[in-house]
């Protein structure tokens, strides 16, 4: 057990020399309010005046108090000639050395000094702690951490936050589950008031690893004595409650020895107090401190090991993810464009060793593009997005030119497809700027996760970036040119023959010609269905001038032209055919002209809205916009194909294969190696950091690692 101790102040030394606060050591910190007697418990504990005093917060600054016994006989180690003790003083972690002092003076003047070097003359605190090692026979082995008073309002020129500070620093230590908590009241205030025990209970309210030093026994007031108190019976405290009496202002003014000090607490012990002078006192509280901590180590020792040693795999990890210092400048800038080259592409693949979780990225979103994005896009597109049916029948006019048409001219279909094909080429362009993008997002990704080491050489980097981005920004007018031509192919010809189309038509013909058929069986028996149609459609295509009344198909009854009501003239028949047509034919959206029934001339009627379709109007349209939105249908998944294919080897696969060459031909220069390979600026200090961290952890695992299972029992 009694090795204990030792190990951890020699894994301490260890740290002090990185100034790492990763390892929570086992310790034990000194907590009370200002001027409680915190410092004169230390000094009694080292049996030396060594520490600064006055009134006031003299304490601002941790002071890391390391006590080592050593063997009185052994004068080589612990210089003691005449009574003096051998003090190393370790504050120069730094500069990775020791100063050693024999004069206390000396150490308490050195004291002040650093401690104003850091926290000034203000009266101002530093959560730095300064390391002070004391080796003697006249101690027991302990580690302990005297901490700043607390204190409630400022004086002279502390900040107006210094109550604040105070505490975070406190809490700072204290709340270390590897702590002691050393909680120091002074016997003449109330315990119920005490600032300590308040604290120590905020991390520890169970009061486990809590110690209560009740001091200044002799000052309390005549008629009081604190046996209450060290009985437990006020503030039960599980590790108990221990009294000593602290020398005087005027004692330590009068250069009272310690040991004297020690010997008159004794006697006032055995005359105030006999029932409990061998349970209090600053001998016991040392052999308390002492078996406490030893126990509280060896618990906490298992834990620790494993915690070192995780952490020196960390840091080994992460000294490799800093690289070696550079030699030879040519390999290692061709390893290092290399590695970027095949990371590069691994995500495009999807085989890169690290891979995102949170969001898709790589090939993965581009393949996400494709088939998602660009898909469904195109599939939302409507065959006959933005043209009415007022479009298809001006379309099929305007295409007859000054004959009147007896089929569906097909120069208006292939105007009006062409127009719908083109509506294609938009999504088709943004599917390559998408994919142009999450290319341009890889580059971020390989310099983040997968090739840490171009961190070390900012210019390099950038360089690399650079290439890569002009690679992309050459090739995305390339691909942009191939998705047109592609819409354009299809634009160039026509295809009505396709097998798709013609299939399609031939069904589209048979369910109008059964519809045609359907009508006619429902014409009234008393006209000849084959006439009444006849008539229908050049009633309505060609309506004669006002006042005329030629046959009509050369039937009989031309005679009776000015008959209004006669079944033989052009207007009789007119009224019979709408008369029909209002039973048979769908109604159109388009309103009714108030003229309806009597000759309108059309050339008078700028858009033909201002009347209901015909039946062969109807039809015709109907035609055309199923022939539309069947060949489109065609157009769309062939684009929805080839688009896809024509990113992939004019974008993807191109700068796939020549991205190294690139690389290699850009970069790898005689005259570019100093430039790109310049380290940043903190990257040889973190390298040399984490170097000296690994070799800390690393001796420390040693230092653990020397401890037998019997040690511990």
């Amino acid at each position: 057990m009694e090795a204990l101790i030792p190990v951890i102040n020699k894994l301490q030394d260890v740290f002090n020399t990185v100034g790492a606060d990763i390892i929570q050591l086992p310790q034990i910190a000194v907590v009370g309010t200002q001027s409680s007697g915190k410092s004169s418990v230390l000094e009694s504990l080292v049996g030396r005046d060594l520490l600064p005093r006055g009134t006031g917060i003299v304490t601002r600054r941790p002071l890391i108090l390391q006590l080592v016994h050593v063997d009185p006989e052994d004068r080589r180690k612990t210089g003691e000639e005449n009574g003096i003790s051998f003090f190393s003083y370790l504050h120069q972690k730094s500069m990775n050395q020791s100063m050693i002092y024999t004069d206390f003076d000396e150490i308490r003047q050195e004291i002040e000094n650093e401690t104003e070097r850091v926290s000034g003359n203000n009266k101002g605190i530093s959560d730095e702690p300064i390391h002070l090692k004391v080796f003697s026979p006249h101690v027991v082995n302990l580690t302990l951490v005297d901490l700043p008073g607390i204190t409630k309002v400022p004086v002279g020129d502390q900040p107006k936050d210094i109550e604040l500070q105070i505490r975070e620093l406190i809490l700072k230590y204290i709340s270390n589950p590897n702590c002691i908590i050393l909680a120091v009241t002074a016997a003449n205030t109330d315990m119920a008031t005490s600032e300590a025990l308040k604290v120590a209970r905020e991390v520890d309210p169970d009061g486990r690893r809590t110690l209560a030093v009740v001091t200044k026994l002799d000052l309390m007031d005549a008629g009081t004595d604190a046996m209450d108190v060290l009985m437990g019976r006020v503030i039960p405290v599980k590790l108990g409650l221990i009294g000593v009496v602290n020398r005087s202002q005027l004692d330590i003014n009068n250069k009272k020895i310690v040991a004297d000090s020690i010997r008159d607490e004794h006697a006032f012990l055995q005359k105030k107090y006999p029932s409990l002078a061998n349970r209090n006192g600053t001998k016991y509280l040392a052999r308390t401190l002492n078996r406490l901590l030893m126990h509280h180590i060896r618990d906490c020792l298992p834990e620790l090991k494993t915690r070192i040693n995780v952490l020196a795999a960390q840091y080994q990890s992460l000294l490799s993810s800093y690289g070696e210092p550079v030699e030879d400048m040519s390999s290692t800038l061709l390893q290092l464009i290399t590695k970027f080259a095949a990371e590069y592409c691994n995500t495009i693949e999807g085989t890169a060793k690290y891979i995102e979780t949170a969001e898709l990225c790589g090939g993965a979103r581009i393949c996400y593009i494709f088939h998602e994005t660009f898909g469904r896009t195109l599939e939302s597109v409507d065959p006959l997005g933005g043209l009415t049916t007022i479009d298809v029948l001006t379309a099929i006019r305007n295409a007859t030119g000054p004959r009147p048409a007896l089929f569906v001219p097909e120069v208006s279909f292939e105007l009006l497809v062409k127009r719908q094909v083109k509506r294609l080429e938009e999504p088709s362009l943004r599917c390559v700027e998408l994919v142009h993008e999450e290319m341009q997002r890889i580059i971020q990704h390989c310099s983040n996760y997968s090739t840490q080491e171009l961190l070390r050489f900012p210019k390099l980097h950038d360089a690399i970036v650079e290439v890569v981005t002009s690679l992309l920004r050459k090739r995305l007018p390339v691909t942009n040119e191939m998705v047109h031509n592609l819409v354009a192919i299809e634009l160039a010809y026509i295809n009505t023959k396709h097998p798709d189309f013609a299939d399609a038509c031939g069904l589209m013909n048979n369910n109008i010609e059964e519809q045609r058929r359907n009508r006619m069986r429902e014409l009234p028996s008393a006209v000849p269905r084959d006439k009444v149609w006849l008539n229908l459609e050049l009633s309505e295509e060609m309506p004669p001038a006002e006042g005329d009344g030629p046959k009509v198909c050369g039937m009989a009854g031309g005679a009776q032209g000015e008959q209004e009501g006669g079944t033989g003239t052009w207007r009789g028949m007119l009224k019979k055919g709408e008369e029909y047509e209002d039973k048979m034919k769908p109604q159109s959206s388009v309103p009714v002209n108030p003229q309806k029934g009597h000759a309108v001339n059309l050339l008078d009627v700028p858009v033909p809205v201002a009347r209901k379709l015909s039946a062969r109007e109807q039809r015709d349209c109907e035609v055309i916009e199923r022939l539309i939105k069947s060949y489109f249908l065609i157009v769309r998944k062939n684009i929805q194909d080839s688009v896809p294919k024509a990113v992939m080897h004019f974008l993807v696969n191109h700068v796939k294969d020549s991205l190294q060459s690139e690389l290699v031909g850009q970069l790898y220069k005689p005259a570019l190696l100093d430039d790109l390979l310049t380290e940043s600026e903190d990257m040889a200090q973190r390298r040399n950091e984490a170097a000296d961290m690994l070799k800390a952890l690393q001796k420390a695992s040693q230092v653990i690692a020397e401890i037998r299972e019997t040690h511990l029992w």
